[in-house]
């Protein structure tokens, strides 16, 4: 069910700090006009961990009501907490959402059945189709095999992985460890091609808040077997993925990205900080090499 792109989006604040809706919204358009398969609000990209609880169902069931059933509402709702994760699951469900994606809990650092009974507990308390998010670069640990292999046969709403641990290697063993329609996404955008290769039927993207159709026609491309037009369209964003959407930490590149081609402004919360000028003025180079601006 989660074949294609879907956009981990930004979450866009004006000068004052608040959620922009109104781009936010236009955002939303832009992603299903240009063919995503699906949005993600209130992921790591929408700076979830800086949001209230009250504005990330804000955010949620604003996605969720502009998305009007054009693609999937995937709804970020994890936590290193449990009991929160629980409930911010079952928040998204009443929203609107279509699913949830959950990061593996962050700075606790479970033990594998702690993890397992984590996910376990979330996929009981919802009829939502889940989406596990293993990001060991984040979390500083992985969702072993063998965990997934159990909370796929204990849980059946658990019904995708999205694999942010940049080993194609490991798409191939939870490719093969797996049950068949259990899908597996890539975290990645430089790595979508070579995870579709290797079994992934799609990403959940950075880069297509920027380019959606690209991105859209990339996976397209996978699924149908047109590899060559694929490793094409890769090729002409090549720099964008490995380099300049790498400036910084993530959303903050992104955001700038979007802030010069007039999306929403470049605004973030504290921790986080915009780029230097010497690196938007590098980033703005390479948007207009690509005709982006």
């Amino acid at each position: 069910m989660f074949s294609g792109a879907h956009t981990a989006l930004v979450t866009p604040f004006s000068d004052h700090g608040i959620i922009d809706t109104e781009a936010f919204r236009a955002l939303i358009d832009k992603q299903f006009e240009n063919g995503i398969s699906g949005i993600v609000p209130v992921g790591t990209t929408g700076e979830s961990a800086t949001l209230s609880v009250e504005e990330h169902h804000r955010v949620i069931e604003i996605a969720a009501k502009q998305a009007d059933k054009r693609g999937l509402v995937i709804a970020g709702t994890g936590s290193n907490s449990t009991r929160e994760a629980v409930e911010m699951t079952q928040s998204a469900e009443l929203a609107g959402a279509d699913a949830a994606l959950l990061v593996t809990p962050y700075y606790n650092k479970p033990s594998q059945e702690g993890l397992f009974q984590h996910y376990k507990a979330i996929a009981q308390s919802t009829e939502l189709p889940i989406m596990v998010y293993s990001i060991p670069g984040r979390c500083h640990i992985a969702i072993e095999i063998n965990t997934m292999v159990r909370l796929a046969e204990a849980c059946p709403n658990i019904k995708a992985i999205k694999e942010a641990g940049g080993v194609t290697e490991r798409v191939l063993q939870l490719r093969a460890a797996l049950p068949e329609n259990f899908n597996i996404l890539s975290g990645d955008d430089a790595l979508t091609v070579e995870f579709m290769k290797a079994g992934a039927v799609g990403v959940v993207s950075v880069a297509s808040n920027l380019i959606p159709e690209a991105m859209a026609n990339l996976c397209q491309a996978m699924l149908e077997d047109r590899i060559g037009e694929a490793e094409a369209i890769h090729a002409r964003y090549h720099n964008l993925f490995e380099n300049f959407l790498k400036l910084d930490t993530n959303p903050v590149p992104i955001k700038a990205a979007l802030g010069l081609t007039g999306d929403c402004s470049p605004n973030l919360r504290l921790p986080m900080v915009q780029m230097s000028d010497e690196k938007v003025e590098e980033l703005r180079l390479t948007l207009a090499s690509l005709d982006l601006v």
